[in-house]
């Protein structure tokens, strides 16, 4: 058995998933692109359903293990900290955006799998990004929020691009693949942190004795 046949089986699924769909791909689909047999996916991921669970697990630990070590840097500023934290997701899942734009669409399905994640990674996720809006809050340096709807905002932020990648291609000619729209995107994602979350700071005139 290949060492990197486990990558290629994959590397197949997810672009078939992607392509395709979750029902409209078959083992012996991905098995004849990952150019490996039945009994090799078998081996590895037991079925379809194990592959789509390891798809889900592979891609959500790696993005909660993003957050967990930009969070790190708190103690840096709750500002600085949320902008490390983007920065790392948005990068994520540029690099793996096949990948996202697939976890994504399924997670708008009502299945065992998205029900899960829902119960494990999405409460991490809301949690690193709720200390740090808290800590935000505390210092001083944003301004008072309703943190649900700061989530909805900057989630809307984070996957809108990836969670429809033809329309980002077919109708906006963006790719969120291309480093370009990577670097592009999260400037304007920090001017959404800038102007909605930061204090406006009041300018004091001066008054010029004549």
């Amino acid at each position: 058995m290949k060492k990197d046949s486990k990558d290629q089986i994959l590397k197949a699924a997810i672009l078939l998933f992607n392509s395709k769909g979750y029902d409209g791909t078959s083992i012996r689909d991905i098995a004849s692109l990952a150019k490996v047999n039945s009994a090799t996916i078998a081996y590895y991921f037991e079925n379809k359903a194990g592959l789509l669970e390891y798809c889900f697990t592979h891609f959500f630990e790696q993005y909660i293990r993003k957050m967990e070590d930009a969070y790190q840097t708190i103690d840096k500023g709750a500002k600085e900290c949320l902008k490390r934290v983007v920065a790392e997701l948005l990068h994520f899942q540029s690099e793996n955006y096949q990948l996202a734009s697939f976890i994504y669409r399924e997670l708008s399905i009502d299945s065992q799998v998205a029900r899960e994640v829902m119960s494990t990674y999405s409460l991490k996720e809301k949690f690193y990004f709720q200390k740090i809006f808290e800590r935000g809050f505390e210092w001083n340096e944003f301004r008072p929020h309703s943190i649900p709807y700061l989530l909805i905002q900057l989630k809307g932020l984070l996957m809108m691009p990836f969670m429809n990648t033809h329309y980002m291609r077919e109708v906006l000619y963006v790719f969120p693949n291309e480093q370009f729209f990577e670097q592009k995107y999260l400037k304007e994602i920090y001017l959404w942190i800038d102007n909605t979350l930061t204090p406006s700071v009041k300018i004091k005139k001066e008054v010029v004795v004549k």
